[in-house]
């Protein structure tokens, strides 16, 4: 088995992919979206982090975190976001079938896969490339035409913010609409 580390240095931003235990199709619906971003307001209160850019899908999310200055632990607050979760949304998603002896030895439930995908934003071009993608994934897989048809996400933020032209999300991706970031 691999020597897998993680990249850990306080104060940076990191890209996250995080998916569902048999990319089971749960996170769009209306008690997930409640009992997650309950969840998360609860950690960040707990160990802060700043969420630059979001997008959540059926069976996946991809956001972009910038950690404080004194802190590289992203992988304590991703374990209190899906243990909360998973504890709220049992009786939603819980199955007992899916139950394996690693599951019960790691005191996993059967709605995250395990561990998640991270990687250290390494300045603005790459930090510029991962939100164009985040934000285009619902048209990645379907789910949407166009990116501000898709409701969950950060994309209105930005667009709001002058960040993207309101029907940005088309043809001038290129290479980022076929990019695979961790999924």
């Amino acid at each position: 088995m691999p020597n897998y580390r993680r990249i850990r240095i306080p104060g940076i931003s990191y890209f996250f992919t995080v998916v569902t235990y048999k990319r089971r199709k749960i996170l769009v619906i209306p008690q997930s979206r409640q009992i997650l971003r309950a969840v998360i307001n609860e950690v960040r209160q707990l160990q802060p982090f700043t969420i630059c850019g979001w997008v959540l899908l059926p069976d996946h999310i991809h956001c972009i975190w910038t950690l404080p200055e004194n802190d590289c632990n992203y992988s304590k607050r991703w374990g209190m976001i899906k243990a909360g979760f998973s504890k709220r949304a049992k009786n939603l998603f819980h199955r007992n079938e899916w139950m394996t002896d690693s599951k019960r030895k790691y005191r996993e439930a059967t709605t995250w896969q395990r561990r998640f995908w991270e990687h250290m934003i390494r300045d603005e071009d790459d930090f510029r490339k991962h939100m164009d993608y985040l934000h285009f994934n619902p048209v990645k897989h379907g789910l949407v035409k166009r990116v501000k048809d898709w409701p969950y996400s950060t994309f209105h933020r930005f667009v709001k913010n002058g960040f993207y032209p309101p029907d940005w999300g088309g043809d001038e991706l290129g290479e980022i609409a076929d990019t695979d970031f961790g999924e």
